[in-house]
């Protein structure tokens, strides 16, 4: 048994780290097997040797983020946990940059993860930026707090936001209403964002003004767009003719953000994605920035983050079980063949 004591400068550092009814804590000592114990302005972490000192860098860690003003929360635990892990301790000073927009209630929107800092940076520096990673990896919110950051800084005129309506695995056949109520329910995560960045009353102002436009990627065949941020939303269900459509659209002055999840595809068997094409095809041109973001970077329930680690691990084992069955099944015509030489 080993014990290790920190000395923390400031309570409020503790408490920070500590979470509500001490929940942060308890994620620590049950994954590292040990036992934390505040002693006024020290912290006492006893267990195995190896277990202490993984103990001891989470927690310094947390602290070094309470000490920049963060609030620490499950998600900030487990992925600074996954990091000490890892052996990249290092990277818990890249996690929580600036402040990429402020939202309508005044809460400030920053990047929770390495990888979500490496995106936001990619937006800042490249025309155009594809963002690719599995679900709640805040590739959609990132990017819409991005473009109004651009629009209140009078970078761009408008923002353009789009996506093609393809249902998820299922028919919803024909939509009642206009166009506007058809396309609704299709781009409803870009509304969501939107209202969460402006406020819904500033929101419908811009859109009736015109600096707001929310449309399905067919109706961007043939426009040129100056001046503008354009977001590309669920880009794996594009074909290939739709990707490269989208891509001649950008006009001078404008900003493109193309994101998707390619395990995601909805696209009918015969279809390749074009966001699949896009990333061969665009890799290695400058002003055009590819960020994969992983599983490490999901930051909605702890369970979502299971789930796609379940996945994968699942189409992993099902992978090399393909090759001997084709082996299998393709021996008995080779044996037909050399009896009917033989006759």
């Amino acid at each position: 048994m080993t014990e290790r004591i920190m000395a923390v400068d400031r309570m409020e550092q503790i408490i920070n780290v500590f979470g509500s009814f001490d929940r942060n804590m308890h994620i620590i000592e049950g994954d590292f097997s040990v036992k934390v114990t505040d002693r006024q302005s020290e912290l006492h972490i006893a267990g195995e040797a190896e277990n202490v000192m993984y103990a001891e860098k989470a927690i310094q860690g947390l602290l070094s983020l309470a000490a920049r003003g963060e609030n620490i929360d499950e998600q900030n635990v487990r992925y600074i946990i996954k990091l000490v892990r890892e052996g990249a301790e290092s990277k818990i000073d890249k996690i929580a940059g600036d402040v990429v927009c402020i939202t309508a209630k005044g809460k400030p929107i920053k990047a929770k993860t390495v990888g979500q800092r490496e995106y936001v940076e990619a937006i800042a520096k490249n025309t155009i930026t594809l963002g690719v990673g599995p679900a709640g990896t805040g590739k959609t919110y990132l990017a819409v707090a991005a473009a109004v950051s651009s629009f209140r800084n009078k970078e761009v005129n408008r923002i353009i936001l789009t996506r093609p309506a393809v249902e998820a695995g299922e028919r919803l056949g024909f939509l009642p209403g206009d166009l506007q109520s058809k396309v609704d329910p299709y781009l409803r995560p870009l509304y969501d964002a939107l209202f969460d960045m402006l406020g819904a009353e500033t929101y419908n102002k811009y859109l009736e003004r015109g600096n707001i436009e929310v449309a399905p990627l067919a109706y961007m065949r043939g426009r040129t767009l100056d001046d503008s941020f354009i977001i590309l939303d669920e880009a794996q269900n594009t074909s290939r003719e739709q990707m490269k459509m989208f891509l001649t659209r950008i006009g001078f002055g404008s900003k493109a953000v193309i994101t998707g999840d390619i395990t995601q595809i909805d696209l009918p068997g015969d279809k390749q994605s074009g966001l699949k094409q896009a990333i061969r095809v665009l890799n290695g041109i400058d002003d055009i920035g590819i960020c994969r973001l992983t599983g490490a970077d999901v930051v909605r329930h702890v369970l979502v983050q299971k789930i796609i680690e379940a996945y994968e691990k699942h189409e992993k084992r099902q992978a090399p079980a393909k090759a001997p069955m084709d082996t299998g099944r393709n021996q008995p015509q080779k044996t037909f063949k050399r009896k009917q030489n033989e006759t």
